[in-house]
Order: structure tokens, then sequence, then C-alpha cells
């Protein structure tokens, strides 16, 4: 990597740690062996995965034996809703409209060839959950009832706790795709009413193709991989080496609370001074959500009117990265589904640019940024000024 770039798409992969490639290297050089061998080797890989899974429990508060690794929250995901479908009488499905994409094209598949009932809760101009529509679509007809903890393109935070109570009192089962809030905020998977959290280690500074399932204790969740491993839920030998890269980037979020409010609150002023300095020096720059609980780390806007697809190509020039989204669906050509669902239109959610940040990026990167940036933009954004009489939408 240059060290002359500035990474700020955090939302899309974080950089693994130093710990967790030396983790990573000492498995694959020592540590190789197949955890399901009853050798001594085996054993010795077996205890790395022990080792593992309690670090994982312990960074989401939960019990080791609710750990069930994955390949990633896609996989994690999908456990999940393919395990709802047949798992009781009940064959109703609840999501949020602002899901990850793979998650909204598997509940349209579930839909389409299963005759699954899916239902959305739409969103409110803020990006928050529309709960009155979450209370009356969460029916007794209602298997399972699955959103994010926190949205991947706004970092708007959802009302866990609520939806696990309103889901729980009608019979059905909360699904909570943690993926972006791991790493950022403290979870704790007791607490939270959750019945199954996914999650990927690549967000929070681990490897790529590895995540987890977290399953509550005493719900006999079908697999979706058939095999022995994981106490028969996911088939297939362990990527050991990936899953000891992820208990030690777990390792590093078993803080204090004194150690989180720190973290948060210097994660928060990085954000909040990169969003109100962009504001400052580019008036027309809108800020999405910005009024809504939100991660520490997230700044999604449109410059005026200006496209994100031009915006992405001056900051890469400038080498800074960023992003106009989900990168698992970002397209120059369709809007972000999450804005159109806030009530944006096609025209604006075509413009909008995420920055992401993480515990890596520093107070002068921001700078950096807040110097350069709009050197770049003002220009750009007088030309694609709307005619003053054209409606442009009020976006806090």
């Amino acid at each position: 990597m240059n060290p002359d770039w500035i990474y700020l798409d955090n939302n899309a992969t974080t950089e693994p740690s130093t710990g967790v490639v030396g983790a990573m290297a000492l498995a694959l050089r020592q540590t190789w062996a197949n955890a399901s061998s009853s050798h001594a080797m085996g054993q010795e890989a077996r205890q790395a995965l022990a080792m593992a899974r309690a670090q994982v429990a312990k960074m989401l508060s939960c019990k080791p034996a609710e750990v069930v690794f994955t390949s990633g929250a896609t996989e994690a995901n999908h456990m999940a809703l393919r395990g709802a479908v047949g798992f009781n009488s009940r064959q109703g499905l609840v999501l949020s409209a602002g899901e990850h994409a793979g998650v909204q094209k598997l509940a349209r598949h579930l839909k389409e060839r299963q005759q699954v009932d899916v239902s959305w809760i739409g969103l409110n101009a803020d990006g928050t959950l529309n709960m009155a529509q979450a209370n009356a679509l969460i029916t007794s007809d209602v298997s399972l009832v699955s959103v994010m903890a926190a949205n991947n393109e706004t970092g708007v935070l959802m009302p866990i706790g609520e939806l696990a109570r309103l889901a729980h009192e009608r019979g059905a089962l909360l699904h909570v795709d943690a993926t972006q809030l791991i790493g950022k905020l403290p979870f704790d998977f007791g607490k939270s009413g959750a019945d199954l959290v996914s999650l990927s280690a690549h967000k929070f500074h681990g490897p790529k193709g590895v995540g987890a399932l977290i399953v509550r204790q005493g719900l006999n969740w079908p697999a979706l991989f058939m095999g022995t491993q994981e106490r028969a839920r996911r088939g297939g030998t362990e990527n050991l080496p990936g899953i000891l890269g992820m208990g030690a980037a777990a390792e590093r979020l078993n803080l204090s609370p004194a150690q989180w409010l720190t973290q948060t609150r210097q994660q928060a002023h990085q954000r909040d001074t990169l969003e109100q300095g962009l504001k400052a020096a580019l008036p027309g720059t809108v800020v999405f959500a910005g009024h809504a609980p939100r991660l520490p780390n997230t700044v999604y806007v449109r410059f005026g009117h200006v496209h994100a697809d031009v915006v992405l190509n001056r900051l890469d020039r400038m080498g800074v990265m960023a992003s106009s989204g989900a990168a698992c669906s970002a397209s120059g050509n369709e809007p972000s589904p999450v804005l159109m669902a806030m009530g944006v239109t096609r025209e604006e959610a075509l413009c909008a640019v995420r920055f992401s940040l993480s515990t890596h990026n520093t107070a002068q990167q921001i700078q950096t940024v807040l110097e350069r940036l709009p050197l770049e933009l003002a220009p750009l954004m007088a030309e694609h000024a709307p005619p003053i009489d054209q409606p442009t939408g009020v976006f806090a």
C-alpha cells in the first residue's frame, strides 16, 4: 500500500491488523493440521480453534458454544434466512428496506422460489426504521425478523431491543446482521435480545473469508452445509488460519467500557471534523442521515449535484479511497436502494459518496482531505448547480 494513500472506505473492508497477520502466518506454518484429526497435531489445531472461538465469544458477550464459524456474513445471513424457512409452521419473513443487497436478493429468491411471505419495513427520511410499519408487519405468521444493527451506507443504528421485544411478543425470532457494527461500537449478544447474529471478520481488521453466525443456546438451528464440524451446524474443514486471524481481531476489541467510550468519542470527533469541514468549505454539501443515531465512523454526503463517479475519480487522483455506497453492489448507473427508500430522488442518490473511517486514520489525514478536496470540487459544484427555481430536496 502506498504510504501516501488515505483509506476512507472502512465500511467496505478494513486493513488487517499486525496481530491478525501474525496469527494467520503462525497457523499456516505451525498449526496447519485438520482440527478433526485425533492425533497430536490435530489436537493442537483443535485447541487453537477453541481458543479463537473463546476470543470471539468474549468480544460478543456470548457463550463459545453459540459461535458457528462461517466463510463470512453472507453465508451467515443465508444460514439465518434459509434456516427460518421450514423451522416451524410459520412462513413469514420481515426485513427492513435498508438491508444489504445480498440479503434483499436472497429474500426475493425465497419469495419467488419457495413462496415465502416476505414483508419490508420502510425507512424514514432520516434513515431510521419506520417502527409503526414494523409493529404492523410483525404478526403471528412471521417466523423471522431480520435487520441490520447499523446500515452499511448511512451508518444509521436500528432499534434492536425494540424489534426483539416486538418479535418475541408475537412468537417470532430476531436475526441481526451486525456486520457493520462490530468493531465500531460494543455489542452484547446476551443483552441484545437477538436470537441470531451475523458478522464478518474483515470489517473489524480481521481477514476476509471468515465470519460467524451466533446462534442463541437452545435454538436447534438447521445447517446450511451438512457435516460434523461446528457441532454439525456447518460442514466442511474449518479455515483455521482465517479463524485464528478472526480471533486475534476479536481480542483487540475486548475493551473496557472506558476504553470503548474513548475510542468512540475519538472516532466521532474525526467524523464530525470531516463532515463539518466539508459543509463549511463546500456550500451545497448535503449530509444524509446526519441527525439520526449512527455509527461514529460514517459520513454519507452528496456534493451538490456532482455525480458520485466524478467525485470518486477526483478523490482517487488525490490518493483518497472512498465509495459511492455499498462496495458489494456499487454501480455508477443505479442509485442506492437505501437512499431511495429514504425518499431521496434518483438524481440526488446518484451523487452520494460515503467516507468511512477506522481507528487507523489520523487527524492529519482528515485535515489533508479538507485542504485538498474543496479545491477539486468547488468548480465542479458551480458547474453542476441546478437552476435557481429547481427544487433540490432537503435531507439532514
